[in-house]
């Protein structure tokens, strides 16, 4: 089973990951916020307030969660320059 062990996000809501086997990806978050209860993540305080689930996926306060297996397999890795990293 994947599990997110390593988490830092980054700005444009994207989120640097971790998984147990190593595997390191960036994932842009934008297509699945901004409506209904994900409203609230489009402030980018909130947004951070992202945790790692004890069954390895991600979720915020408000319930809004993320199956690791879906976003190691299943979710576009975004490429990011060296220039976005540390801007």
């Amino acid at each position: 089973m994947n599990e997110i062990v390593e988490i830092k996000v980054l700005n444009n809501y994207k989120i640097w990951m971790k998984f147990n086997d190593g595997t390191i990806k960036v994932v842009d978050f934008m297509p699945f916020i901004g409506e209904g209860f994900t409203q609230e993540l489009l402030d980018h305080e909130y947004f951070k307030k992202v945790e790692i689930e004890s069954g390895g996926g991600l979720s915020w306060p408000n319930g809004y969660d993320f199956c690791p297996n879906f976003l190691k397999d299943h979710v576009e890795d975004y490429q990011l320059t060296m220039q976005q990293i540390i801007s």
